[in-house]
């Protein structure tokens, strides 16, 4: 795969998990990476990180900050070749408890942002006669998912919809759209988060990838970031409105190993 020369644009591109590995996948590959964060002192840090990066801060669930954000990479940075949506938030209650606030943000930033950071990606590619391709960041969780997830399934369910239906909507441009569902990502930040359920998070992720994975080894998150970069490149040319899922097998086992007492061989 071959990306030099291609600007692409990945929102929240700061973080430690996905987004770092796809950051760091799209550096190995060539690119340029426009990266997105929230506050500018925090897209410097990262973007320090890569050899071909600029930092570019706008919270993408504000409409204004989203438009100031695009008018400063098209006078400053060019014409952008890829967008990545990977910027979002994660909510950890059920449902029925969940507040309105909760629900609001969560969807401001898990799907309004992504549908806002397309729309002004698209209108851009579409003025310049220009062609590029999006990869959204879906989950495992739109396929099937656990307690205190359902309304942070239900936003990646919407965003896996709206890659459909964009590609859909943009294939005539030649403008393909196609998204990725991570699996359980090995990353520290997680930890924090399975401490709500578990006492020993190193050891529930350590039976979580021998009980639950069929690929018995962690996901690293440049393994998502290489799933990212062959979406955007031309080897994917034919392919548009599809989730891959980079999970080790987690969303095919009908029943997990313990539960079938699986022997290896």
């Amino acid at each position: 795969m071959n990306l030099e020369g291609k600007k692409i644009l990945v929102t929240g591109g700061g973080g430690v998990g996905v987004g770092g590995g796809v950051c760091q996948a799209l550096s190995n590959f060539g690119a340029t990476i426009v990266l997105n964060e929230i506050d500018q002192e925090k897209a410097e840090a990262a973007a320090e990180k890569y050899p071909r990066a600029i930092p570019v801060a706008a919270d993408i669930s504000n409409p204004e900050q989203v438009s100031d954000m695009f008018d400063y990479i098209s006078s400053e940075i060019g014409l952008l070749d890829g967008l990545v949506n990977n910027a979002g938030v994660g909510l950890n209650t059920v449902a029925h408890k969940a507040s309105e606030e909760e629900f609001d943000r969560l969807y401001d930033i898990d799907i309004k942002g992504v549908w806002q950071m397309s729309k002004a990606f698209v209108n851009q590619l579409l003025v310049a006669g220009h062609i590029g391709h999006i990869v959204n960041i879906s989950s495992v969780n739109a396929h099937s998912t656990m307690s205190r997830y359902a309304i942070y399934a239900s936003a990646k369910s919407a965003v896996e919809g709206l890659t459909r239906g964009m590609a859909v909507e943009l294939g005539p441009h030649n403008i393909r759209v196609n998204a990725i569902g991570p699996g359980l990502v090995h990353a520290e930040q997680n930890y924090e988060l399975i401490k709500s359920w578990s006492d020993d998070p190193h050891k529930w992720e350590e039976d979580f990838v021998k009980d639950q994975q069929v690929l018995l080894h962690p996901i690293e998150p440049v393994d998502c970031g290489n799933a990212v970069a062959f979406l955007l490149s031309d080897l994917s040319r034919a392919i548009t409105g599809q989730v891959l899922y980079v999970d080790k097998g987690t969303t095919s086992l009908l029943f997990n190993r313990f539960c079938t007492e699986q022997k290896l061989d």
